[in-house]
C-alpha cells in the first residue's frame, strides 16, 4: 500500500509544474495579479516594469510566491514567475543565468559570481504522524533513526510502529541543513522514500502511519504532522531566535553579479514585508540573537 502511495506521489509531482500553480508545496508558479487589483495600484506603481525568474527553495517558495502576488498587484507591470526545484538548482540556474533569483536555503559554494541577499529566516522541524506517539526526539535518537539503527518508534518511547523515512533529494537545502546541523555531516540511510517537494512531504507524514521526515515548520498543520522538541526544545522562533534550537538556516536569494532595479526592490520588498514573514512562518533576519 505504501508502495502504491510513493507511485502516485512520484507521479503527482511530474504534474506540478503546470498544475500545482495555486499551493503553497507545490512546484512552481506564475503569480499574477488580478486585473482588478492591478488597475488599483497602477497609480502608485509608474516606472516600474519588467520580468523577474525566481526558482529553488521550496522551503522559500510559499514567501516568494506570496510576495509575488503582492508585489504585482502593487506594480502591475511586473511579471513575475516563481518555481520550485530545490537550493541546489537555484544556485545553478542563477550561476548559469537561467533564472533572475536562484533561491536556496544554503550558502552557495564556489560560485563567486553570484551575489547573497539574505531575505528570512526559516525555521525547520523535524515531522512525525500523530500516531508515532512521539513529541520530543534527542540529537542521538534523530541519528540513530535517520541512519536505520532505531526501527520502530517504541525504540525512542513512541507506540509499536514502524519507521518510514522520507528524505529529501540531494538538490535540497532543507536536507542539506539537517544533515549539518543534527546528523553531524552523515548522510541519511536512502532505504526509505524520497520526495522533492516540501508540500509532498509533509502530505505523505500526515497520510503514513510510521512516517518521519523534515520541512520548514510553515508546512506544519496541527493534528496532521508532530514537528518534535529536539534534545527538549521546541521549534519556537523564540528558540530559534536565542539559538537554542538548532534546526534554522538563512535564507538566500542569488543574483549574478548585481540585481537590476526591479529584481533589487522586489528583494527587499520580500525581506521587509514583517507582516507576510510572520503570517508563513519566517523569521526576520534582524531578529536573529546569534549568526
Amino acid at each position: 500500500m505504501l508502495r502504491k502511495f510513493a507511485l502516485a506521489a512520484v507521479a503527482a509531482g511530474l504534474l506540478l509544474p503546470i498544475t500545482a500553480c495555486g499551493g503553497a508545496g507545490g512546484s512552481s508558479s506564475s503569480s499574477s495579479a488580478s486585473p482588478a487589483a492591478s488597475s488599483a495600484a497602477s497609480g502608485a506603481a509608474a516606472g516600474v516594469s519588467g520580468a523577474i525568474t525566481a526558482a529553488g527553495s521550496t522551503a522559500l517558495l510559499p514567501l516568494v510566491k506570496q510576495a509575488a502576488v503582492e508585489y504585482q498587484s502593487k506594480h502591475p507591470d511586473v511579471k513575475i514567475s516563481v518555481s520550485g526545484g530545490g537550493s541546489r538548482v537555484g544556485i545553478t540556474q542563477a550561476a548559469q543565468k537561467a533564472v533572475d533569483l536562484g533561491d536556496s536555503d544554503i550558502p552557495a559554494a564556489n560560485e563567486p559570481s553570484l551575489v547573497d541577499h539574505q531575505v528570512a529566516v526559516v525555521n525547520f522541524g523535524v515531522i512525525v504522524n500523530p500516531k508515532s506517539g512521539v513529541k520530543n526526539l534527542t540529537t542521538a535518537q534523530i541519528r540513530d533513526i535517520f541512519s536505520g539503527k532505531v526501527a520502530n518508534f517504541k525504540q525512542v518511547g513512541g507506540t509499536d510502529q514502524a519507521i518510514t523515512i522520507i528524505n529529501r533529494p540531494r538538490s535540497s537545502g532543507t536536507r542539506a541543513v539537517f544533515v549539518k546541523n543534527l546528523l553531524g555531516g552523515q548522510e541519511p540511510t536512502e532505504s526509505g522514500l524520497t520526495q522533492d517537494s516540501s508540500g509532498t512531504v509533509a502530505t505523505m507524514v500526515a497520510q503514513t502511519p510510521g512516517a518521519i521526515s523534515y520541512v520548514a515548520i510553515g508546512y506544519v498543520k496541527p493534528g496532521q504532522q508532530v514537528a518534535v522538541s529536539i534534545d527538549g526544545v521546541a521549534p519556537t522562533d523564540a528558540n530559534v531566535q536565542s539559538g537554542k534550537y538548532p534546526y534554522w538556516s538563512y535564507e538566500h536569494i542569488f543574483t549574478n553579479g548585481q540585481p537590476s532595479a526591479q529584481a533589487a526592490d522586489f528583494i527587499n520588498y520580500i525581506k521587509t514585508d514583517s507582516a507576510l514573514l510572520k503570517q508563513l512562518h519566517f523569521i526576520p533576519v534582524g531578529a536573529m540573537k546569534v549568526k
